[in-house]
């Protein structure tokens, strides 16, 4: 999966260290992250590029996370597209060559959007400051700390027997089929996530609510768990159609007629191949 980045070892420990010339340097806009672009080639941009380009940006840097020994650093300084530098889909990281820099890089990308997100104190308006001991920011007024958080996200692979229920969305331009999925409401166990959601999506009512697997996804600041979980009673789907993220399909496929649509980076689709491969999970707890 998107995470699986061995031989190399990612390191989120905080730290501050100082940039070296070959460092990474995130440059983030919105949902945007500078790139370096050499004919259809992209990878993040060096410390030295950047500095090329907006001295005042390295300068300014502060240290996030390591791959290895390769240091990635954010800069708040907005640096202008130059010399190679094109702002880009942060999505785009999903395909970036090699594997390890598009997982660093959107993690990256996710801390420093939560520092551009907390520049201000929320409770009373002050700016903040950096903590130099934690990975934090304080508020110098009201001495309130602010720490990264992440939002639990449920997903679900919906099994009838040798079938699994795909979903599509009808929003947005990606047409593959997916899983029921959703946010963890407040006071919510991930098991009563998974039975609301279900519920809400497809009208369905499910169990032997089993758990498979977890990812990080920074693209929406989650945590991903994974669950099986089998269909009781009457099968048929029924589709919410309220709001803006209503499903556009919801479909059962048999084992054998299921088409593998990705690679298994995401959790959606190592799920989906471990029902093709018919893993234990899938039939555990019956």
């Amino acid at each position: 999966m998107f995470q699986d980045i061995a031989p190399y070892v990612f390191h989120n420990e905080y730290g501050s260290p100082q940039p070296e010339d070959d460092d990474i340097l995130i440059v983030q806009k919105g949902r945007d992250i500078l790139v370096s672009q050499e004919g259809s080639e992209r990878t993040l941009p060096a410390v030295s590029q950047v500095r090329a380009v907006c001295p005042q940006a390295a300068q300014q840097a502060w240290y996030l996370l390591s791959i290895d020994q390769k240091h990635f650093f954010c800069t708040d300084v907005q640096v202008p597209e130059a010399d190679g530098l094109v702002y880009s889909s942060v999505m785009g990281l999903r395909d970036m060559d090699p594997g390890y820099m598009g997982f660093g890089g959107s993690v990256s990308w996710q801390l420093a959007s939560w520092y551009d997100l907390h520049r201000f104190c929320g409770r009373c308006g002050t700016k903040t400051v950096h903590s130099g001991k934690e990975r934090a920011i304080i508020c110098p007024e009201c001495g309130h700390t602010y720490y990264p958080r992440i939002s639990p996200v449920v997903i679900i692979a919906i099994v009838d027997s040798d079938r699994i229920l795909l979903t599509r969305y009808s929003r947005g331009g990606y047409r593959r089929h997916s899983l029921v999925a959703g946010f963890v409401e407040i006071g919510e166990t991930l098991e009563d996530a998974v039975r609301r959601e279900v519920m809400e999506e497809v009208g369905l009512q499910v169990k032997n609510i089993r758990y498979c697997e977890s990812q990080p996804w920074p693209f929406s600041s989650s945590l991903i768990a994974g669950f099986f979980a089998d269909v009781d009673g009457d099968p048929t789907v029924h589709l919410n159609t309220d709001g803006q993220d209503e499903l556009a399909e919801g479909v059962w496929v048999s084992r054998d007629e299921l088409v593998l649509e990705d690679s298994g980076m995401s959790l959606t689709w190592d799920m989906i191949r471990k029902f093709k491969e018919n893993h234990p999970i899938c039939t555990a707890g019956r």
